[in-house]
């Protein structure tokens, strides 16, 4: 069976109310430490039991979650009067515009106006703060041209790979022209050869048969003589 509701109302026997009251001031106080811790929260709790005994537990320092409370209160109270939160409003704009003046005034001694109220400390002060923000200045930008460098030096470490790289097909290719170009002059020249030899073949033959018709057509040998050339 689960647990039956509690009604919430003051216990009458002082037993059951002391124990009940050990019990859950623990309970709240480990409560009040988690809340602390996991939530990053500023707690503050004070206990005073029924015989007048006093209990807390401050996640900081009491006095100060205390000051802050009083504080915040007051607050909440002056904007709660319109008086009052105008007055507030007005004191902030205050503030506000001091700030605002120091860091203009400021700004100009930084660029070297306005330096004739300032004393030989106050303008010491002044070098090294200039100084100490021009050596940042110069770090900075050392540190820039470095980056720069290194990209290009990187570009440049690609480019010259490239290079190589197009360099190789580029030799590549015209090996593979002059082998193309072996493969012509060999096929031509066996062409030629053949030619040659078709033609001295050809040659031959009509030799040959020049020589036999020569043969056929030398006449044949005549049976008388040549009759004597009368004498003069």
């Amino acid at each position: 069976m689960g647990r039956g509701k509690i009604v919430i109302q003051r216990i009458d026997d002082s037993t059951s109310r002391q124990v009940t009251f050990s019990k859950r001031r623990k309970g709240l106080i480990k409560k009040a430490k988690e809340l602390a811790i996991l939530c990053d929260a500023e707690v503050g709790l004070i206990i005073f039991s029924s015989t007048g005994k006093l209990y807390d537990f401050a996640s900081s320092s009491m006095k100060s979650i205390i000051d802050r409370y009083n504080k915040s209160k007051i607050e909440q109270q002056q904007l709660l009067n319109p008086a009052s939160e105008v007055k507030f409003w007005q004191r902030e704009a205050a503030v506000l515009r001091q700030e605002l003046h120091a860091l203009q005034e400021n700004h100009r001694q930084m660029m070297g106006e306005q330096l004739n109220g300032l004393s030989v400390n106050e303008l010491n002060s002044l070098e090294n703060q200039l100084e100490i923000s021009l050596h940042g200045v110069r770090m900075k930008k050392e540190q820039m041209l470095t980056q720069e460098i290194q990209e290009l030096s990187k570009k440049r470490n690609l480019i010259h790979q490239e290079n190589l790289d197009l360099s190789r097909k580029v030799q590549r290719i015209h090996q593979e022209n002059v082998e193309l170009y072996k493969k012509a002059y060999a096929a031509s020249t066996n062409g030629f050869i053949h030619r040659e030899r078709a033609a001295v073949t050809v040659t031959d033959d009509e030799s040959s048969q020049t020589q036999i018709r020569l043969q056929l057509s030398q006449p044949e040998h005549s049976d008388y003589e040549t009759p004597p050339r009368a004498s003069e």
